[in-house]
């Protein structure tokens, strides 16, 4: 029977430290998405509520730079949430991007079934959407090499999150549906202007949305009301240094930024 303490305490020590380190000892690391995500609900339990959960490697470019072979999910911890206009700090982020994502807020929850949800099913619980940057991390100093059940024990890479102006909406609102051509635009403090769209998140950040809700749900775990859903870079992730600033504007989502020192 797989142990997942000794694991989530190691983790969540780097965490609580700010540091990275090896890769997890063989004796404990998990060695599937089942014993990852026991992992990632002892790191709940000593880090503090998740407000949230955010999506890794929606990309397949990004699923081979960090050698896995599909998306991975994650909690954002309440405390590392930050609103518009926040300053980050990059002491300790190896990683140092930043990620231009869709957000969506649920208005009540997906319980836990036998059954997986369908999209009009899931749109039907969400009740607002904005834009988001995140500014994800690894605990582990080499996480090209950590592979996918020890970087969903890792929360899929989570650290800070600024979320922006979250904008009440219906389910049965049309955008919705239309998020795979939504043009999100973004421009850093040193002249880089970016651009990139919706269909960069597995193919429709509706159909990203969808994805965790059955991934969450295959694992006995389950999205609530209140919590919001990062859902995958739509702008390739961009490189930041102290100093720096992303601005971005995502078209009827409204605009954001976030500073880093």
């Amino acid at each position: 029977m797989f142990d997942p303490t000794p694991a989530a305490d190691l983790l969540s020590a780097a965490w609580s430290a700010d540091l990275q380190g090896d890769l997890l000892p063989e004796a404990v690391a998990p060695t599937d998405r089942a014993q990852a995500y026991a992992i990632q609900r002892l790191m709940n339990a000593r880090l503090g509520p998740a407000a949230g959960w955010k999506i890794a490697a929606t990309s397949l470019a990004g699923q081979k730079h960090i050698a896995v072979s599909g998306p991975l999910a994650g909690p954002v911890f309440a405390k590392r949430v930050q609103g518009p206009s926040a300053t980050v700090s990059l002491q300790g982020n190896r990683m140092r991007v930043a990620e231009c994502e869709v957000v969506f807020r649920m208005g009540r929850d997906l319980p836990v079934r036998d059954t997986a949800y369908a999209l009009d099913e899931v749109l039907a619980a969400v009740d607002g959407i904005g834009p988001g940057i995140e500014v994800p991390d690894s605990r582990f100093a080499v996480f090209e090499k950590a592979g996918e059940a020890q970087l969903i024990a890792d929360c899929a890479c989570c650290r800070d999150m600024v979320l922006g102006e979250i904008q009440p909406i219906e389910g049965s609102d049309a955008r919705l549906r239309q998020l795979a051509g939504l043009r999100v635009q973004a421009r850093v403090s040193d002249g880089r202007a970016l651009e990139g769209v919706g269909s960069n998140v597995l193919g429709d950040p509706a159909a990203a949305l969808v994805w965790l809700a059955n991934e969450l749900n295959a694992h006995g775990l389950s999205l609530k009301a209140g919590q919001f859903v990062t859902t995958g870079a739509c702008v390739v992730p961009i490189p930041v240094l102290p100093g720096q600033q992303v601005q971005a504007d995502y078209g009827w989502l409204g605009p954001l930024s976030a500073s880093f020192v």
